[in-house]
């Protein structure tokens, strides 16, 4: 499995909000970020930036390529437009980030 990392701009005041859309996150869209390869995923926010930063493992089966075309993934993202800094095709602006230490 390989360690993926990523930000993310939260719009400010809504820490709340999304926190709590990620509380009650859908069933059905666990179950597709597992399907899709993703396992041990955790969002952090930085309150001073308001940016977010996220990691999660991805297996070697994964098939994130195909993840952003599903209509749950789709669904949720558009839901996230009113909170998030999103490209014109309303996924998240996210910034992969480049791993320059790891302790094991």
């Amino acid at each position: 499995m390989q360690r993926v990392a990523f930000k993310m701009k939260l719009f400010p005041g809504r820490e709340a909000e999304y926190k709590q859309r990620h509380d009650d996150i859908w069933p059905e869209l666990v179950e597709l970020l597992a399907a899709f390869g993703i396992r041990d995923y955790s969002i952090w926010h930085d309150p001073e930036t308001d940016i977010l930063f996220g990691t999660h493992l991805k297996t070697d089966k994964n098939r994130l390529d195909e993840l952003f075309e599903q209509p749950v993934m789709k669904k949720w993202f558009v839901m996230q437009t009113d909170i998030m800094d999103t490209n014109p095709d309303k996924t998240p602006v996210q910034i992969p980030l480049v791993n320059v230490f790891q302790m094991d």
